[in-house]
C-alpha cells in the first residue's frame, strides 16, 4: 500500500513556521533589551553576561584551536616557501661557486703560462688539451701541437703548477703526453733541501713512488722534489711536487700538477747540450796570452 506523504507535510510545515516565528521573536526581544537604556534593563544585561558568556568557553575552545592552526600552517606555508626559495638560491649559488672556481683555476694556469720566468734559452709552446687518451693501465693526453709547433719526443710538459709529463709521439698537429703516473714513466729527481737523488717511477696511482734513493735519513715528508736534469731528459728545476708517506710505507711524490683539470699544458723546448769535444780551445790562443802577460809586465 503506498504510503501517503501529503499528510506528513500538512504537520511539519506548520511546526516549521511556528518555530522560525519563535526565534524571530526572541531574537527582536534580544535586540531590545539590548537596546532599552534603562539602569534596571542594565543590570539585567550584565546578569546575564555573567551567567552566560563563561558557561560558552567550552564552546569557543574548539573555535579558538581551529583559528589557532590555520594561522600555524598559514606560517608553515610561508616558511616552507621561503625554505624553497633559498633551496633555489643556494643551488644557483653552487654553480656560481663552481663556475667561479673553474674560471678562477683557468685564469690562475693562463697567467702563469704567461708570466712564469724561464730560462731565456728555454722556451715554450702552450697547448690544449683536446682528450684524454688513457686508460686504466695507461695515463697520457691529447694536445693540439705538434710537428708543425716544432714540438718534439722527449720534451717536458708543464700546467703552470707543476710537471706533468713528457712528449712521447709527436703528429703534424697533436701530441700525446705520457703522465708522470703512468707505469712507463721515469723521470730522475733532486729531493730539497737535502739534495738526494732518486728516479720518480710511475705506477697508475696519483702518488707515484720513489726508486733508488740513496739514503732515506736526510728526507722528510714535505720536501720539495724537482727534475734533476740528469741525463737530459728533462731540465733541471722543474716542480714536480713534495714528498710523502704512503698507506705501505714507501716514500712517494704528491704531484703539484692537477692531473683532475689538464685544460692547458706547456711544452719546453728542451735543446741539447752543445758538447765541447775540444778542452783545450777554452783556453787562449797564444799570441793572446803573450800579449796578456806583456799587459800584466807594464803594469807591474
Amino acid at each position: 500500500m503506498a504510503r501517503d506523504r501529503s499528510t506528513g507535510d500538512d504537520y511539519v510545515r506548520p511546526i516549521r513556521r511556528i518555530l522560525v516565528g519563535l526565534l524571530v521573536l526572541g531574537l527582536f526581544g534580544l535586540f531590545l533589551l539590548w537596546r532599552i537604556d534603562s539602569p534596571r534593563v542594565e543590570r539585567l544585561r550584565a546578569d546575564l553576561v555573567d551567567r552566560v558568556v563563561p558557561s560558552f568557553d567550552w564552546a569557543l575552545v574548539p573555535v579558538t584551536t581551529l583559528a589557532g592552526m590555520i594561522e600555524d600552517f598559514q606560517s608553515y606555508r610561508r616558511i616552507y616557501e621561503q625554505n624553497q626559495e633559498l633551496k633555489r638560491e643556494l643551488q644557483q649559488m653552487k654553480a656560481w661557486r663552481e663556475a667561479a672556481l673553474q674560471l678562477e683555476q683557468k685564469n690562475a694556469k693562463l697567467l702563469d703560462l704567461n708570466n712564469v720566468r724561464l730560462d731565456p734559452k728555454l722556451t715554450f709552446v702552450t697547448g690544449v688539451v683536446l682528450a684524454d687518451a688513457g686508460s686504466p693501465f695507461r695515463h697520457s693526453v691529447l694536445l693540439n701541437v705538434g710537428h708543425r709547433d716544432g714540438i718534439m719526443d722527449g720534451w717536458a710538459a708543464t700546467d703552470g703548477l707543476g710537471l706533468v709529463g713528457r712528449i712521447s709521439g709527436v703528429g703534424r698537429t697533436t701530441s700525446r703526453v705520457l703522465l708522470l703516473t703512468d707505469s712507463n714513466s721515469r723521470i730522475p729527481v733532486t729531493i730539497q733541501p737535502s739534495g738526494q737523488k732518486a728516479i720518480l717511477s710511475g705506477d697508475n696511482t696519483p702518488l707515484p713512488p720513489l726508486s733508488f734513493l740513496e739514503s732515506t735519513d736526510n728526507v722528510r715528508p714535505g720536501d720539495r722534489v724537482v727534475s734533476s736534469g740528469d741525463g737530459g731528459v728533462f731540465p733541471a728545476g722543474i716542480l714536480v711536487g713534495e714528498l710523502a708517506e704512503g698507506t705501505d710505507g714507501r716514500l712517494r711524490v704528491r704531484l703539484s700538477a692537477d692531473y683532475e683539470r689538464l685544460d692547458f699544458l706547456r711544452v719546453l723546448r728542451s735543446r741539447a747540450v752543445e758538447r765541447i769535444e775540444d778542452p783545450g780551445s777554452l783556453l787562449a790562443p797564444p799570441d793572446e796570452a803573450a800579449a796578456l802577460e806583456g799587459t800584466e809586465a807594464v803594469d807591474g
